[in-house]
Formats: structure tokens, sequence, C-alpha cells
């Protein structure tokens, strides 16, 4: 059984803003085109595997700045959350369990039943 832990609000709130600032991100980069100016498209066959990209008309200023807003956002939520002062309790492995717990501490258990 996982060992629970009494995570401050503060550090539960910055934890899960930040698995939504980096799914927000990953959605849209996904979204843009694979180049950030607009470049050419290009194939090539010579590596170990095919590698073609269609031509890229690059990223408009309102994209690259929001990748950036998020990018930045991400940065700020990671450090506040690996800097917190609650970690200063842990030592060695207590430490790698507690940071891992707190990841998933957004998430219910699977097997978790509710009394009907």
């Amino acid at each position: 059984m996982a060992t629970p832990y009494d995570f401050p609000s503060d550090l539960l709130a910055g934890q899960e803003e930040l698995h939504q600032v980096r799914a927000e991100l990953s959605a849209l980069l996904k979204r843009l085109p694979w180049s950030v100016e607009p470049l050419d498209g290009f194939s090539d066959d010579g590596g170990w595997r095919k590698v073609e990209r269609p031509a890229s008309p690059g990223w408009t200023a309102d994209e690259q700045a929001e990748v950036e807003k998020l990018r930045r956002r991400e940065h700020e939520l990671a450090v506040f959350v690996t800097t917190h002062r609650y970690w200063s309790q842990f030592t060695g492995p207590d430490g790698v369990a507690a940071r891992s717990a707190l990841k998933h501490a957004h998430e219910t258990p699977k097997d978790e039943e509710t009394d009907a």
C-alpha cells in the first residue's frame, strides 16, 4: 500500500496546474506546423528511416506568443513545485517516493469502490 502524504494545498494546486499547462502546450504544439519559420518541405531517405516533411508556413506571431507564454508558465510551475518547502522533510528514496506520489495525487484509484 502506498504511503499517504499530507501535501499542502498550494503544492497540490501547483502540480495540477503544471499538468494542465503541459497538456495544453502539448496539444498546441501538435496543431502547429512543424517549423516555427516558413520552410520548404523535404524528403530524406538516406538515414536509417525515411523522413518527410511538408512545406511549413511557419507560426504566426500570436502562435509564437502563446507557445512562449505556456513555456514560461510551465517553467514557473516546475520551479515552484520542485523547490517547495514541503520537500525539506524528505531525504533520499523517501523524497523520490513523495515526489512521485504528488504527480499522481489528482488521480483516483481505479479499484476504489463507492458505497451504494
